[in-house]
């Protein structure tokens, strides 16, 4: 049996480590990309093959479809597309280049990457094409407005392309994690401070409570929050079962968010997530 290959983005920790480790050790060739070199180098001396893949840079993105390509012979089983960021802040306070920011790697790289493989998959004629989006792809919570945009978009384009390949041979799926122990959190700090003008904002003082939840240092889980190893677990299914399904629910404020979407008023649901 030919060796499935995978290509998996936002590889430096959390959830795409973890997948990356997961899948290697399921026999799978696992293509463990990152944003930054550095971070490449550790994990091709743990023995994983890796090189670098930017979502903000165009050029990389082609470098990285035409290192597989060269690689594998113009063969490639699955992407994963993984690798995000936040920029907490009032929707309010958001300046046009912090959406513009964040959309170029949350969305806008997420296609770039798929349409570059699609043609690998369509010659081979088959694929599975993987999105990681949120609980917040689900419903929007306060003060993250640019990662909700960002999911809610990536949920309609993904439907869409997911109608689109029927009978093409190539499966596409939405996996969609609530509370996750990654880095999210700290690494949104460089973007909160570089768009966010909290001192003047009419919410001044409510950003002095965010900012405390940011920059203090995590001493216990979040409720309900649940290792990477959670969402690699539904990875496996998604690439694995013989059909796949269109979304994977991932932690219980996922499922539970998903039912009260469907079955509550939108001002009762409003009601009940501003109340924390």
């Amino acid at each position: 049996m030919t060796e499935r290959s995978v290509l998996i983005t936002g590889c430096s920790s959390g959830i795409g480590l973890d997948a990356a480790r997961g899948l290697k050790a399921r026999g799978w060739r696992v293509f463990a990309t990152c944003r930054q070199e550095v971070d490449c180098e550790r994990l091709r001396a743990e023995g994983l093959e890796s090189f670098r893949l930017d979502y903000a840079d165009e050029s990389s993105i082609k470098a990285a479809v035409d290192e597989v390509v060269a690689r594998t012979g113009g063969r490639l089983d699955a992407l994963y597309n993984n690798g995000a960021f936040a920029c907490p802040g009032a929707v309010e306070d958001l300046p046009r280049g912090a959406l513009r920011e964040i959309f170029e790697t949350n969305l806008f790289g997420y296609h770039d990457l798929t349409r570059r493989v699609i043609p690998l998959m369509r010659a081979q004629g088959h694929g599975r094409i993987v999105n990681c989006s949120s609980v917040l792809g689900l419903v929007g919570l306060t003060w993250r407005g640019a990662y909700v945009a960002t999911k809610f978009a990536m949920e309609g384009l993904t439907d869409v392309l997911r109608i689109e390949m029927k009978g093409t041979g190539i499966e596409v799926v939405l996996i969609e994690p609530g509370p996750i122990a990654t880095k999210i959190r700290e690494n949104a700090i460089p973007h909160f401070e570089h768009w966010i003008d909290w001192e003047n904002s009419a919410r001044r003082d409510q950003y002095v409570s965010l900012r405390g939840r940011l920059y203090d240092k995590k001493v216990k889980k979040d409720t309900f929050e649940l290792g990477p190893e959670a969402v690699t677990a539904k990875l496996i299914r998604a690439l694995e079962d013989r059909r796949p399904k269109p979304r994977y629910y991932v932690t219980t404020p996922t499922y539970a968010m998903g039912f009260l979407r469907r079955v509550l008023p939108t001002r009762a649901l409003d009601w009940l997530i501003a109340r924390g």
